[in-house]
C-alpha cells in the first residue's frame, strides 16, 4: 500500500517561459501525489507566462505565486525555499515536464526509507527535432539501495553521465536548512555547487533508474547558446569560479567526509570545459584574455592539483602544452595595459 502522507513543496523559478509554462503546470497539477504545494516565483517575467501563473494560482488552492524583480534563477529558488512548508522540496524548470507519478514514486521512496534525498533518471528531449534519450543510460548506472550522500555522489560522478541538476529529485527541507544550503546568486550552472554540497550533507540517498522528468533542450538553453567574444569570456568566468568553489567545498568538508578522487576530478572536468572554449574562440584578443585568466585566476593550478587518474593527467598535460603554446604574452600585456588606462 502506497504511503500518502508527507508534504512536498515544488519550487518553480519563472522567467519568460512563454506558452510552454502551461504544459509544465498541467503536468504538475496532474501529479498523483496529493500532499503537494506548488510555489511559482515570478522572476520579473514580461511575457504571457506570468498570466498563466496567475490563472493557475487563482484556480488551485495548493498553488501560490510570488513575484520579485528580475534577479535570476538562484534568487528565485532561494525565495521559494523561504516560502516552502513541505517536509521535502523539489525544483522544476518552467519549460519542462514532470511525468504523472514522479513525486509519488520519489516521495514513497523518501518516506519508506527515511531518505534525505531521492533521485530519479530523466528523459532529455531536443525541442527542434523531438529526439529523446535517457539522461543516464542503464549500462552506466542502475537503481541503488540506500547509500550515504558522498557514496552516491562518488558513484554518480564515476558514471560520467550523471549531471548536476536539481530537478531530478526530492530533498529533505530540514537537512537543507540545517546546513544552510542556498543557491549562489548570479552564477550560471549553480546546480553544480548546490548538488555537490547537498550530497556532502545527505546521510541517506537512493536512486531509481526510472525516467520521471522530461527536460527540453532548445536554442535558448544556457548550455546551447553560441557565445563568442566578450560574452564567451564572461560565461567561462562562471566555470572558473565553480572550480574555485568546488575546491573550497572539498577543503571545508575534508574533516567531515571522505573526499573521494571523483570529488577532485570534477574540478578537472569543469576546468577542461574552459580549455575547450579557448580553441573555439575566434577573437584572438579574447582568446589571449581567456588564456591569461586561466592562469591568473588559479584555475590552471586547481586543474593540475585535482588530477587523480592517468586519463585526466594526460588531458591536463595536453592542455597545458596547448595553452602555453598559444599564449602570446606581449599581446596580453598590451591588452591589459589598455584596459588599465581605460579604467582610470
Amino acid at each position: 500500500m502506497m504511503i500518502r502522507s508527507g508534504k512536498l513543496s515544488v519550487i518553480i523559478p519563472l522567467y519568460n517561459a512563454g506558452e510552454a509554462f502551461a504544459a509544465c503546470m498541467e503536468s504538475l497539477v496532474a501529479q498523483s501525489w496529493s500532499a503537494l504545494e506548488i510555489i511559482i516565483v515570478n522572476d520579473g517575467s514580461t511575457d504571457c507566462s506570468v498570466d498563466i501563473a496567475q490563472r493557475y494560482a487563482e484556480k488551485y488552492p495548493h498553488i501560490q505565486l510570488i513575484t520579485q524583480a528580475n534577479a535570476g534563477a538562484s534568487v528565485a529558488r532561494n525565495r521559494g525555499m523561504e516560502a516552502a512548508t513541505g517536509e521535502y522540496v523539489a525544483f522544476v524548470d518552467a519549460d519542462d515536464l514532470t511525468y504523472p507519478h514522479m513525486y509519488e514514486t520519489l516521495m514513497t521512496m523518501a518516506l519508506q526509507d527515511n531518505l534525505d534525498v531521492a533521485q530519479c533518471n530523466a528523459d532529455w528531449c531536443d525541442s527542434a527535432t523531438g529526439d529523446c534519450w535517457q539522461s543516464i543510460p542503464l549500462d552506466r548506472l542502475r537503481s541503488t539501495d540506500v547509500l550515504s550522500g558522498p557514496d552516491w555522489l562518488r558513484m554518480a560522478l564515476a558514471s560520467r553521465r550523471w549531471t548536476h541538476v536539481v530537478w531530478m529529485g526530492v530533498y529533505r527541507r530540514q537537512m537543507l536548512e540545517a546546513c544552510g544550503l542556498t543557491f549562489v546568486p548570479g552564477l550560471h550552472h549553480q546546480d553544480i555547487l548546490w548538488s555537490t554540497e547537498c550530497m556532502f550533507n545527505a546521510r541517506r540517498v537512493r536512486y531509481t533508474q526510472e525516467c520521471l522528468y522530461k527536460y527540453f533542450l532548445h536554442d535558448a538553453s544556457v548550455s546551447r547558446l553560441k557565445r563568442q567574444g566578450q560574452k564567451n569570456l564572461a560565461y567561462q568566468r562562471h566555470y572558473m569560479k565553480i572550480t574555485r568553489l568546488l575546491e573550497k567545498l572539498n577543503r571545508d568538508y575534508a574533516g567531515k567526509i571522505t573526499i573521494y578522487p571523483e570529488f577532485h576530478q570534477q574540478i578537472v572536468y569543469e576546468a577542461l570545459r574552459v580549455c575547450h572554449s579557448v580553441r573555439k574562440e575566434r577573437d584572438p584578443m579574447i582568446r589571449q584574455r581567456m588564456i591569461a585568466e586561466i592562469f591568473t585566476s588559479g584555475m590552471y593550478k586547481r586543474m593540475v592539483k585535482s588530477v587523480r587518474s592517468p586519463k585526466l593527467a594526460y588531458q591536463a598535460l595536453l592542455w597545458s602544452a596547448r595553452l602555453w603554446k598559444w599564449r602570446d604574452r606581449k599581446l596580453c600585456i598590451r591588452r591589459l595595459a589598455r584596459e588599465a588606462v581605460n579604467l582610470r
